[in-house]
C-alpha cells in the first residue's frame, strides 16, 4: 500500500497537478497525503478557477502548510516518497538551503535526510544561474529534479494523456508499478505507439 505525500506550491501548473492526482489515486491501494501552499490557493484561482476540492478529493489526508507538527514533518513517520508538482523556485530553494518554513519545506528536508525518493516537478522559464545551482544541489543531495517534459512519441498527443505518460514517469522513480505510461522499445516492437493508452 503505497503511501506519497504530494506537495503543491504556488506556481503555474495547477491543471497539471489536478490530473495527475486523479491517475495516481487510480493506483490500486494508492494513499495520497497532499499538503497544498497558501500561495497554491492564489494561483489555482487564476489557472481556469480550480477549486481547492478538485485537489482534496484524492487524498487520504490533507494537511494544513503551516502545521509542523504534522506526521511528514517528522522521520519517524513512513512514507515511500513525496511529490512536489508544481515545485516553485521559491520552494526549490528553501529544500536546497534546508530552511523549512512550512511543511512543504519540511517534508521535503525529512524525505532527503531519511533517504526517501523526492521528486520535484519544476516550474519556470528561462532558469537563471540561481535555479540551477539550486537544482545542482537538491541533486547532490538526493532529489530527483523533473520538469514537465511531454512525450510526442506515444501516439496520443493530447495534453491530458502528456500527463498521464509523465504521471507513469514519476511513479517509475518512486518505484511504484503501474500501466500508466508507454514504454519506447515496447511499444515500437509491438507496432502500437501509445499501446498502454490504448488499453486503458
Amino acid at each position: 500500500m503505497p503511501n506519497i505525500v504530494v506537495g503543491v506550491s504556488g506556481a503555474s501548473g495547477m491543471p497539471l497537478v489536478r490530473d495527475m492526482l486523479a491517475f495516481m489515486a487510480s493506483i490500486p491501494r494508492m494513499r495520497i497525503h497532499l499538503i497544498i501552499s497558501r500561495g497554491a490557493h492564489c494561483v489555482m484561482r487564476q489557472e481556469g478557477g480550480i477549486i481547492f476540492d478538485e485537489l482534496t478529493s484524492h487524498a487520504v489526508h490533507v494537511y494544513e502548510p503551516e502545521d509542523m507538527a504534522a506526521g511528514p514533518s517528522s522521520g519517524s513517520w513512513r512514507h515511500d516518497g513525496m511529490v512536489i508538482c508544481p515545485c516553485s523556485m521559491s520552494t526549490l530553494a528553501s529544500i536546497a538551503c534546508g530552511a523549512g518554513m512550512n511543511l512543504i519545506h519540511r517534508a521535503a528536508d525529512v524525505s532527503l535526510k531519511e533517504r526517501r525518493p523526492l521528486i520535484l516537478v519544476a516550474r519556470e522559464t528561462p532558469l537563471n544561474l540561481i535555479h540551477l545551482k539550486n537544482m545542482q544541489f537538491v541533486t547532490e543531495a538526493g532529489a530527483v529534479v523533473m520538469p514537465f517534459c511531454p512525450a510526442y512519441y506515444t501516439g496520443r498527443a493530447s495534453l491530458r494523456n502528456m500527463v498521464r505518460h509523465f504521471t507513469g514517469r514519476v511513479l517509475d522513480q518512486l518505484g511504484i508499478c503501474h500501466s500508466l505510461c508507454c514504454r519506447w522499445q515496447e511499444d515500437q516492437q509491438s507496432g502500437k505507439a501509445g499501446g498502454d493508452e490504448k488499453k486503458q
